[in-house]
């Protein structure tokens, strides 16, 4: 395999950081200021630290959030009651366990001959601290993997009030068995404070930026915007300023809802989660909800909007009940090819 060389613009460099973990509960806004100050603007801070500190977010859908957390118990407590009572609970368990790997192939008509092949290993949804045993369950699949580039589509954890703690450190985990360079976007369940977190485990967030991965002086443009669903952080346009418009480029958005948005952008391809494909689905795979704007098409799988391809992870993890019925969890291979 030719060797590949990555850059981004406007990198964040930790220096000795890595060698002593950080907490993400204690990282303050003041910090947040100074490590991101060259990367995005004031305002996107005040908006992202102003409406976490406003609390859980609802279940479903971006209503009111008023007795979220309380109607989340609630809701958790129900459906396991109901799926116990079905004899159905452990079922379910274990196939949230049951991470299965997709490939998919996108054919790029401009793509240069020197990135034909390029494989991106693409996870979302990993709600890492809702099942004590399913980061070993995924670390299982993914060290097993050959890929060139690992993007994570959000969703890191699954509170979205309280600790960040336990869930940086199941991602601590998992980046033992990542290989090669990781690029990832925050979710809706995912707090700013854990930026320096991350980063420092070498995942190179994108907040609405982009990076360049080049081979054989051939680039790919990959561009990360943070969460459209929730916090609705999302920047297109900071994201895609400096991307050559004849340059093939790929998206990292958390949710599908930027479909449109992303192809008069000019986006080749949109990678995305959030919905889990269901999650809890009919005999054929019908999901019951989606808790996206936009339309099921675009909910799972490979979909395309005019000349932009998309792809909307299943998600490898679960929410608010760790089972998963009629829709597997998925990791995915993106092999891109010129065609």
């Amino acid at each position: 395999m030719n060797k590949i060389r990555f850059a981004a613009t406007q990198a964040w460099s930790y220096e000795d950081m890595s060698k002593k973990p950080i907490d993400p509960d204690t990282v303050t806004a003041e910090v947040l200021y100074e490590l991101l100050a060259d990367r995005v603007e004031p305002a996107y801070l005040r908006q992202r630290l102003g409406i976490e500190t406003e609390g859980e977010q609802p279940l479903f859908g971006q209503g009111e959030r008023r007795r979220a957390t309380t109607d989340r118990l609630s809701a958790d407590n129900l459906i396991r009651l109901a799926l116990k009572v079905g004899l159905v609970y452990e079922r379910g368990r274990r196939n949230a366990l049951n991470i299965q790997v997709t490939e998919n192939q996108v054919l790029f008509p401009h793509l240069p001959p020197a990135l034909d092949g390029l494989t991106l290993l693409h996870i979302s949804d990993l709600h890492l601290d809702m099942n004590a045993d399913f980061p070993r369950a995924l670390s299982a699949v993914v060290r097993e993997l050959e890929y060139d580039v690992c993007v994570l589509t959000g969703d890191y954890r699954y509170r979205t009030a309280g600790s960040c703690k336990p869930a940086v450190a199941a991602l601590t985990e998992l980046r033992h068995h990542l290989s090669g360079p990781v690029y990832a976007v925050l979710g809706n369940h995912d707090s700013i404070r854990m930026a320096p977190a991350i980063e420092a485990l070498d995942i190179r967030l994108l907040l609405n930026e982009h990076a360049v991965i080049e081979r054989d002086r051939a680039r790919l443009y990959l561009a990360g915007v943070d969460d459209p669903h929730f916090y609705r952080a999302d920047d297109l346009a900071r994201a895609a300023s400096g991307i050559p418009e004849d340059a093939p480029s790929v998206l990292l958005s958390h949710s599908p809802e930027l479909f449109r948005q992303a192809a008069h952008v000019g986006f080749d391809l949109m990678l995305c989660g959030h919905t889990h494909g269901g999650q809890i689905s009919l005999p054929g795979g019908l999901p019951l909800t989606l808790n996206a704007n936009c339309p099921r098409r675009y909910g799972r799988g490979a979909w395309r909007h005019g000349h932009l391809q998309g792809y909307t992870s299943v998600g490898a993890g679960s929410s608010i009940v760790d089972v998963r019925f009629n829709c597997r969890p998925e990791v995915t291979l993106h092999r891109l090819r010129r065609g």
